[in-house]
């Protein structure tokens, strides 16, 4: 039980690193609070909940994971290599894929709402 203990704690640990110093993991966290009023606001149905927390997670979880692997590739070399741009363009295209399809989602939740 201990170790479950010290690697939730870790987890958390990573979550608030990155918060911290991540300005792309802030504004998807500011995104996550607009759409959390607007839902409270406008009594979103059960089904349009679990689409916001479940889009937004992977969301978020990408945008650490992509950080993650920027910080992983700069520390193996800060030269110019064309597989490193290749592995952090991936990485930023997979959250701006996610980030996309958010957008999406949310238009159709809100849509209604805002423009009947």
């Amino acid at each position: 039980m201990l170790h479950f203990y010290k690697s939730f704690v870790v987890a958390l640990l990573g979550i608030k690193n990155a918060f911290v110093q991540e300005r792309n993991l802030k504004i998807h966290f500011l995104s996550l609070s607009c759409v959390l009023l607007l839902g409270a606001y406008f009594s979103i149905s059960q089904l349009e909940w679990i689409a916001i927390l479940v889009i937004s997670a992977l969301v978020i979880s990408l945008e650490i994971v992509n950080s993650a692997i920027e910080r992983l590739c700069n520390r193996i070399t800060t030269e110019r290599d064309e597989h490193i741009k290749q592995i952090k363009d991936m990485s930023a295209g997979a959250v701006l894929v996610a980030a996309v399809f958010a957008l999406i989602i949310a238009v159709f939740i809100f849509g209604k709402y805002i423009c009947p």
